[in-house]
């Protein structure tokens, strides 16, 4: 029900954007996000966006990331920028609406040399 596409390998200090659609059988979303998860690590929270448009985000990616959403495409974006080693993991979408939360199967981000 949540696809998210945009990932790949990119050099340190180099820039991606990420993609996650929603199906039209999900309605009433109240907030979409994305969170990440390396080897090894938790899965943590990167950036959210409410329905009322307010962001927030993780303060390690804050100033270089951007969260966006476009409702009329149900969809939201995660442009990542001067991107570096340790942001290498794998990107989760998920939205929240009254019956919960879904997931995306994520997409990998790789940033390396």
């Amino acid at each position: 029900q949540l696809q998210a596409s945009g990932g790949g390998l990119v050099q340190p200090g180099g820039s991606l954007r990420l993609s996650c659609l929603a199906s039209d059988s999900i309605r009433g979303i109240k907030i979409r996000a994305w969170y990440r998860q390396s080897p090894g690590n938790q899965r943590e929270f990167v950036a959210s966006i409410t329905a009322g448009g307010m962001v927030t985000y993780a303060d390690s990616v804050k100033g270089r990331f951007t969260i966006s959403r476009d409702i009329r495409m149900n969809t939201h974006y995660l442009q990542m920028s001067n991107l570096r080693p340790e942001d290498t993991a794998v990107y989760y979408c998920n939205i929240g609406n009254h019956l919960g939360e879904v997931w995306g199967l994520g997409t990998l981000v790789t940033v390396s040399s």
